[in-house]
């Protein structure tokens, strides 16, 4: 126990000062707190003291940290369901929903095309082709919802319509993403799991169907009638009891099908009633615990496995490179031809590109799924933690570049002649 204590310690202590780095340095928090991660790991605590990394981080005491940052990436993943906003995707139009689905797919398609390339010289042995072609392709084409999110609010962006565009597109792009990656898992031979890839999809199929057709239109008509009954707005300890309850329930649930409990999870926010007095009320009591508390374990199992010194070769630098080149201009291209062709001035295109081209925390997750899987060898997970650093970081210099202003942006004022 003392280790633990010690080495959560330690962990809080790097992330919340890189953090405040970052934040010092105009980067997004969550940027100082992923290379914190790394910074506690083989790539530079274990070679510039690693007497000190095998006393403070032996392998066998890592087991709690990987534990504690599932919880926490369980309770993250269910806010993220819980902040998409209904109305403004029934609402999406032109621009947000051509961007959406550019920026996903021709990311997904690039990606497709170099798959056969990076699994030959990276990949693991006996990885099979269409698996590691979709992880590929999510890694690729995801966009980090939550750390958008905070970047606009940090330029107080949120509620023009530049903002709300990006944060619709990106809403819509963490579904798709989240989707192929259910499917994805669902075609990896799980260990202590005896359901076929055949089954597990129809019972992924069953089980979202029963979630967004059952469950979650008697979650909103029940909170309607305990608002009526109690008259009364607040989120209770009870509530947020049973939330927690059925979260818990529903990570299990997709974890048992063999498809991921992050999954669940998702799909449990996303059924969670749209009344906004419970829905900040819910981010405000969980978001102290997670983001403080939990989630940099995560960062800290996250630099441990990243091997920067696998990269010391100039051509995997090189390979690094390609992959970071089609990341960019997947993601930020597709989502910027897609504005441009709704009529948008180049400007206002290329600024909602570097928007959805934030990968950040999210990006994270979905590589340590693709490791842990074993469809990413420790030298492409390094290569793709670059690629989602530098897409990152990219996005208020890029933001700044093209001037668009941190309080009054209006989307639609400048067409293209």
């Amino acid at each position: 126990m003392t280790l633990l204590l010690l080495q959560m310690a330690v962990v809080l202590l790097t992330t919340l000062t890189c953090g405040w780095i970052a934040r010092r340095l105009g980067q997004s928090r969550v940027v100082g707190e992923i290379i914190g991660g790394i910074l506690l790991g083989p790539s530079v605590l274990g070679r510039l003291a690693p007497h000190t990394a095998a006393i403070l981080f032996p392998p066998s005491s890592l087991a709690p940290f990987d534990t504690l940052s599932t919880v926490g990436l369980i309770l993250f993943l269910f806010l993220i369901g819980t902040d998409l906003d209904d109305a403004s995707l029934r609402r999406s139009r032109h621009t947000a929903s051509l961007a959406s689905s550019l920026s996903i797919l021709l990311p997904f398609a690039m990606a497709a095309l170099i798959a056969p390339l990076l699994q030959s010289r990276f990949a693991p042995a006996g990885v099979a082709r269409l698996p590691f072609t979709l992880f590929l392709g999510v890694s690729l084409s995801i966009t980090a919802f939550p750390v958008l999110a905070r970047i606009l609010e940090e330029r107080r962006m949120q509620s023009t319509p530049l903002g709300a565009t990006a944060l619709i597109c990106a809403a819509l792009d963490d579904v798709a993403a989240w989707t192929l990656l259910a499917v994805a898992l669902t075609l990896i031979p799980h260990t202590g799991h005896t359901i076929g890839v055949s089954a597990r999809l129809l019972w992924l199929v069953l089980y979202i169907a029963i979630m967004v057709g059952i469950v979650r239109p008697i979650a909103a008509r029940l909170a309607t009638r305990f608002i009526a009954r109690h008259n009364s707005i607040g989120l209770s300890y009870q509530l947020l009891g049973i939330t927690l309850v059925i979260t818990l329930a529903s990570a299990a649930a997709t974890d048992a099908i063999g498809v991921h409990p992050l999954f669940g999870a998702f799909l449990a926010g996303l059924c969670f009633p749209r009344i906004s007095h419970w829905q900040s009320s819910l981010r405000s009591r969980l978001d102290i615990v997670v983001s403080v508390l939990l989630l940099p374990f995560f960062f800290a199992l996250t630099g441990m496995r990243t091997r920067l010194d696998l990269l010391a070769e100039p051509r995997t630098w090189l390979w690094t490179a390609l992959i970071l080149a089609v990341a960019i201009l997947g993601k930020m291209g597709g989502a910027a031809l897609a504005s441009r062709l709704t009529g948008e001035s180049w400007r206002n295109a290329l600024a909602l590109g570097a928007l959805l081209n934030t990968r950040g925390l999210v990006e994270l997750i979905v590589l340590n799924i693709a490791f842990n899987a074993g469809i990413f060898s420790p030298a492409l997970f390094s290569m793709l933690v670059v690629m989602a650093l530098v897409t990152t970081m990219m996005t208020t210099p890029i933001l700044n570049l093209l001037r668009i202003p941190q309080r009054e942006e209006t989307l639609h004022q400048t067409r293209a002649a």
